[in-house]
C-alpha cells in the first residue's frame, strides 16, 4: 500500500448546463484555476457520452468493455485528478440510470450535459501523487509517495 498526506486547498462549486461536455469544462476550469490535485463530486443529467463498464476479460493489461449510452441519463459521481507527466489526468466513475436501465462505469472521452451537472471540486495540497504510465496495465496509475 502506498499512501500520501496532504490536506484541503480550494474547494469550488461548478453549474455545468445542457450540451457542454463534462470531461472538457472540467479538463478547462481545471487548467484556468492551476489545479493540479483533487476530487470532484457530481449530481445531475447527462444526454450522450461512453464509458468503460470492465474489461472485455479480467486480464492485464485490460481490454476495455464500452458503451456508448444517449437520451437523457441521471447520473451521480466522482473523479480523481492528479497531475502526470501528460498534464492533469482524470478518473470518473459515475452510476448513470435511465427508465428500468443502469450502468456503472469509467466515464471517458464524451459525456454531454443534460439540463445540468452540479459539482464540487475539493482541491488537495501537499500530496505527492501523481499518475504514472504502468507499462503492465497499459494504463495511467496513481502512484503516491510518503510525505513528512
Amino acid at each position: 500500500m502506498q499512501y500520501s498526506e496532504g490536506s484541503l486547498g480550494r474547494i469550488f462549486v461548478l453549474k455545468m448546463e445542457d450540451g457542454e461536455d463534462l470531461i472538457e469544462s472540467l479538463q478547462k476550469f481545471l487548467r484556468e484555476k492551476q489545479i493540479e490535485s483533487c476530487m470532484a463530486l457530481f449530481i445531475g443529467a447527462v444526454r450522450e457520452g461512453r464509458a468503460v463498464t470492465g474489461p472485455e476479460q479480467p486480464v492485464i493489461p485490460p481490454i476495455p468493455h464500452f458503451v456508448n449510452f444517449q437520451g437523457g441519463w441521471e447520473t451521480f459521481g466522482m473523479a480523481t485528478i492528479y497531475p502526470s507527466a501528460d498534464g492533469p489526468k482524470l478518473h470518473i466513475h459515475s452510476a448513470l440510470g435511465r427508465g428500468q436501465e443502469a450502468l456503472t462505469g469509467c466515464i471517458r472521452e464524451k459525456a454531454s450535459v443534460y439540463l445540468t451537472v452540479e459539482m464540487v471540486i475539493f482541491e488537495f495540497s501537499g500530496l505527492k501523487a501523481t499518475r504514472k504510465w504502468d507499462e503492465k496495465a497499459e494504463l495511467f496509475l496513481l502512484s503516491l509517495e510518503k510525505t513528512l
